[in-house]
Order: structure tokens, then sequence, then C-alpha cells
């Protein structure tokens, strides 16, 4: 099952989306929103999933057209968000760069950031910051929405209460994060709003590729129309989600609409930490893993982070082609401020 939000007020307009992507249907007389849902899953799921195969049959006479410009993050606020990070390849390079080895701890303790989640981009919408100075750069990642989830519970039971999945541009400021960082208290300015997918899928859409509780497809990354980042998501991925959501609710029951993301996707691809679609490898997911790439190789950086009027695309298909989530596509521009 594919859902989606139509931009209206603060939470949006359920609906329901084809698996080709190209049509819709309201679903609000089910659940007005998709938080509502979640909040009530037992009792929605089953009209939705109807819902849902009457709209891919060609039944469902009041669909329309999906026009993903007018679409919202699936959520878009939420009551929790918090990305992990998965992939230890991601956070070897960034340590190395500056010739510094990662504690033995990260193989068994994964990573984990709280970001805000009141104020989520949708898929089309530009990334409006300030200044460039800041080291504005995208981060493709793949995140779960959760169920209830008790507080203390196993990997295996955090398994049965993921609902969705989608994707991620968790936006970053490389420039401000360092001093954050030093503060001893993680990050916060350095985090702006992240944005998510045109579509949440529930795991069945993902068919084999969702196994051990990872997605085992690659995601596809372009910087400004060129290919940037094929990297496996299933791959090197060190903590699948049971495992992250089991983490985050260690202390803490998440409440439906627990979105939980997986990190950075990142794959060591048989080299040294990696290689450049240009020369044979999988690329990336982020611009600052070309740096520490460049900066370990050649002693410094050399490609820049983003500046106004560059251009991101995240997305994922299947191995015949097929766009699962849509397109996350964003532009960066200049904030005016408030």
């Amino acid at each position: 099952m594919k859902l989606a939000s139509l931009k209206q007020g603060r939470d949006g307009v359920l609906l329901v989306v084809s698996r080709d992507l190209e049509r819709a249907l309201r679903a609000d007389d089910i659940a007005p929103t998709l938080q509502a849902a979640l909040d009530d899953w037992t009792t929605c799921e089953a009209e939705l999933q109807r819902r849902y195969r009457a709209l891919n049959e060609g039944a469902a006479a009041d669909s329309f057209a999906l026009d993903m410009d007018q679409l919202a993050s699936p959520l878009p606020r939420a009551y929790q968000w918090a990305d992990g990070s998965a992939y230890i390849n991601h956070v070897e390079l960034v340590r190395q760069a500056r010739g510094a080895q990662i504690p033995e701890s990260f193989w068994h303790d994964p990573l984990m950031y709280q970001g805000g989640s009141d104020a989520f981009l949708g898929p089309r919408e530009p990334i409006r910051l300030a200044d460039t100075a800041w080291g504005i750069d995208f981060e493709g990642e793949v995140a779960v929405i959760t169920g209830d989830v008790p507080m203390g519970c196993t990997p295996e039971q955090a398994a049965g209460q993921i609902r969705l999945l989608m994707l991620v541009n968790d936006v970053s400021l490389r420039g401000l994060i360092p001093a954050e960082l030093a503060k001893g208290f993680g990050f916060f300015q350095s985090k702006p709003s992240s944005a998510f997918s045109p579509v949440a899928v529930t795991p069945d859409e993902l068919g084999e590729h969702w196994r051990d509780g990872r997605v085992g497809l690659p995601l596809l990354v372009d910087y400004n129309g060129r290919p940037f980042g094929r990297a496996n998501a299933g791959v090197d991925m060190i903590f699948n989600f049971p495992w992250l959501i089991a983490h985050a609710a260690k202390t803490r029951p998440l409440g439906a609409g627990a979105v939980i993301g997986s990190g950075t996707v990142s794959n060591k691809q048989d080299t040294a930490r990696g290689s450049a679609i240009a020369d044979g490898g999988v690329g990336y997911s982020c611009i600052a893993e070309v740096r520490m790439i460049e900066t370990i190789n050649n002693g410094k950086p050399e490609t820049p982070f983003m500046d106004f009027g560059d251009t991101i695309r995240i997305r994922m298909e299947d191995e015949a082609g097929h766009n699962i989530f849509g397109d996350i596509e964003q532009t960066v521009e200049r904030y005016p401020g408030p």
C-alpha cells in the first residue's frame, strides 16, 4: 500500500496512491490524516488496503491524476524524528579525515540524534537557508514510521511496529556542526528541516527487497542533474531498523507516527572507503563523504558544498525500474528572512 498527504492545513489530507504513482484517491473519510490512520491502524489498515486494491484495479471512480507538486511530506509534522547512523562506513570516513578512530562501541551501540519534526519539508519544496557559508549538504537516507512502540522492547518486538517506509533528505549544515558538537550537547542549528519522499509505503510493497529489517535496493542520488550516488541501502547497514527502533525506545515509549532514520546510506564498495560513479563505484549519498575521501587522499577537500541554485534528486527503483516512493526534488534557495 502507498499513502501520501495532499497539502492542506498543517497535517494534510490522507491519500491512497496507486502502485505506479500515477493516480490517487482521497481517504479522509477513513482517517483525515496519515497521523490519524497511524493512531488507529488496526481499524484503518484493512479499509485503506481495500481502497488501494480498488485504485490499482481501476475500480475507483473518484480517483484523480497525482500531482507530486501538491504533496506534503507523508507526515507534514511528527511527534518524533530520530535519526540513526547505521552505516559505519560513513562514520569511519568522517572520523578518519580528522585522524580519529571510531570507538569499538560504535559497532554494537548505534549513534542517534533527535531532530526537529515540527516542520518537515515537502518532496518538492526548496531548501531555503540564509548563508551558504554554513556548508549546506544533502544526506540520502531511508526511514520507517512506527506504530506504538513500548519502552524497553526487543528488536523482534520493534519489527512488528514498522508501519511504513519513506526516503529522506536529511539536510546538514556542515559548517555549523563542529562548534555545536564541541559544546558536548549534540546537533540543533546544524540540522534544519528534513524532506521526505512524496509517498510512504508498507513493507510488503518492497517484496523480497525488504529483508531482515533492511531495504536491499540502491538509493539513487542525482546532484545537479548528474548521477552522484547509487549505494545499496541493504549493504553495510550494521544496525537494521528493528535494532534502531529498540535503541530509541530503550528508556521511553515511541508514539504512533514516530519517524526513525537510517542515517546516510554508505557502501565500502570493496575499496578503501568507496569511489565515485565516474570511477566505476557506486558513489555517495552526501557531499561530506566525497570531501572526506579527498582529504584522506589529497590532504584537503576540493568539492564545495551546495550553493544557491544547486539541485538534489533522491529516489529508489525496483529491479524493473519502477519508481517506488516518488522523487525528492529540491533546489537550494536563499532565505529572505521572516
